[in-house]
């Protein structure tokens, strides 16, 4: 566990994501919306079948939709799925057949995801209030796990990586991004809320990082860094003192 106070992360993330779902052209520590996720390299054909609203609030650090492999049919789970956009990319790629499960702890999100999936009409999307760390689905019980952005923001990765494990099924696929760094953080910088909600606080060390995802069964097969950058100048020093970076990557649940 890192040494942060869970309260006050808690309450400091559901701030910062309430208002980025309801006021997207806000000023954040980071980039969002459609001119972000088409940098990070989403198709546009992709970005075009999804609600224009929900792409507004996007915040990811990255894009790893190739590598997850999402195909027709798939039950997939996506942590941290704030107002929607990857699990509706999901739902394009998993089609009718298959099912989407987004998990998210801010209400905000979830209403506005709620909101969009019954407006455009995508029955296989369902949004469930939850926290990563303790998932609400069955063992063996999706083909994919996905994420954006949200497991650094976890002071508890090797439980969220158990959770991923436990509701995979053999030969399922683990794909993220998130933020990591080259450097370890020192005590300051991880104990402060604000950093963590701006997604630095959190963020483990690349090794350490990949060597929590194996400990918990899973085999990493591939890893790539992602063009993303941090706006404020405190996110930007922070940065820049200990190789803060984006990454995306797929781990493997042995079997099947």
């Amino acid at each position: 566990m890192a040494t942060i106070d869970i309260t006050e992360l808690t309450t400091k993330v559901q701030d910062v994501y309430r208002h980025v779902a309801q006021e997207p052209d806000g000023y954040y520590h980071f980039e969002m919306g459609r001119p972000l996720a088409e940098r990070l390299g989403y198709p546009a054909d992709l970005l075009a079948g999804i609600p224009a609203e929900a792409v507004a609030s996007f915040a990811g650090v990255g894009y790893f939709l190739d590598l997850a492999d999402v195909r027709a049919g798939d039950r997939v789970l996506d942590l941290g799925s704030g107002s929607g956009t990857d699990s509706f990319a999901a739902a394009r790629l998993t089609g009718g057949s298959g099912i989407v499960l987004g998990i998210d702890f801010t209400a905000e999100q979830l209403n506005k995801a709620r909101r969009l999936a019954a407006h455009t009409g995508i029955n296989h999307v369902e949004f469930r209030e939850g926290r990563i760390e303790d998932l609400t689905v069955p063992d063996c019980g999706v083909d994919r796990v996905i994420s954006n952005g949200v497991i650094n923001l976890s002071p508890d990765k090797a439980r969220v990586f158990a959770e991923v494990a436990r509701v995979l099924r053999p030969g399922g696929r683990l794909a993220i991004a998130d933020i990591v760094t080259e450097r370890p953080l020192t005590e300051a910088i991880v104990g402060n809320a604000d950093l963590w909600a701006s997604c630095i606080g959190g963020a483990a060390h690349a090794d350490a990082y990949r060597e929590i995802i194996e400990a918990a069964g899973l085999r990493v097969t591939a890893v790539r860094s992602n063009p993303y950058q941090f706006l404020s100048p405190q996110a930007r020093a922070a940065s820049s003192t200990y190789g803060v970076e984006s990454i995306s990557l797929l781990a493997v649940k042995p079997g099947g």
